[in-house]
């Protein structure tokens, strides 16, 4: 699918999203993911099924198999480069090859997750991917990015407009009454078991 309508669909599904998976695959990555996981959903009940927006190459979901072995896995994933390899992970059938903005969800999964992807998506279509995210979930909604608590657009490697900080499960929370906060926490990038500076918050409908 090359349909796209924002500038940071094109940036993803091009060069610099190809130049992503050479710098994200370290397999320090899964163990670090694996200890985030252990943590981030240590107050959840049985889940047994999981979708991720924006999975690259799969990394979150290596290491979120190994936590909970029987979850069937799916994700959507824009650039094609990636989501070959991905699609070797979890299965061509449970992979989504297309924009965020092009998913129509058709079914919902206990766990619906979202790790450093909403900063990079375009503000001006925010409440069509946090409507995506809620119709997706059955049970919990995972996020893990980067916090502010007004909206920022800072630089990203040389470019602008392609990285933003917010509140983004305060905005889930005021836009979905039904939404309840359970967990929070902030993974520091020199932690034991590093993430990159991130701000996580477990969510659960009611």
């Amino acid at each position: 699918m090359t349909n796209f309508t924002t500038e940071q669909e094109k940036f993803w599904a091009g060069e610099f999203g190809n130049e992503y998976i050479q710098r994200n695959r370290d397999a320090k990555i899964i163990a670090n993911n694996l200890a985030f996981f252990a943590k981030a959903l240590q107050h959840t009940t049985e889940i047994k099924s999981c979708i991720e927006f924006g999975a690259n190459i799969g990394l979150n979901l290596i290491a979120l198999k190994q936590l909970c072995p029987d979850i069937q896995q799916y994700a959507i994933e824009i650039n094609s480069k990636a989501a070959k390899q991905l699609k070797d992970v979890i299965g061509e059938d449970n992979v989504f090859e297309g924009s965020i903005l092009q998913y129509q969800p058709q079914k919902q999964f206990d766990l619906v997750l979202s790790k450093g992807v909403l900063i990079h998506i375009n503000p001006d279509v925010l409440d069509s991917v946090y409507e995506k995210l809620y119709s997706s979930s059955q049970k919990y909604i995972l996020l893990a990015e980067y916090y502010n608590p007004t909206p920022v657009n800072i630089p990203y490697r040389g470019h602008t407009d392609k990285l933003f900080k917010r509140d983004w499960a305060g905005d889930l929370l005021t836009k979905y009454t039904d939404l309840q906060l359970i967990d929070y926490g902030f993974v520091y990038r020199r932690d034991r078991f590093p993430q990159d500076d991130l701000h996580w918050f477990l969510l659960k409908k009611a």
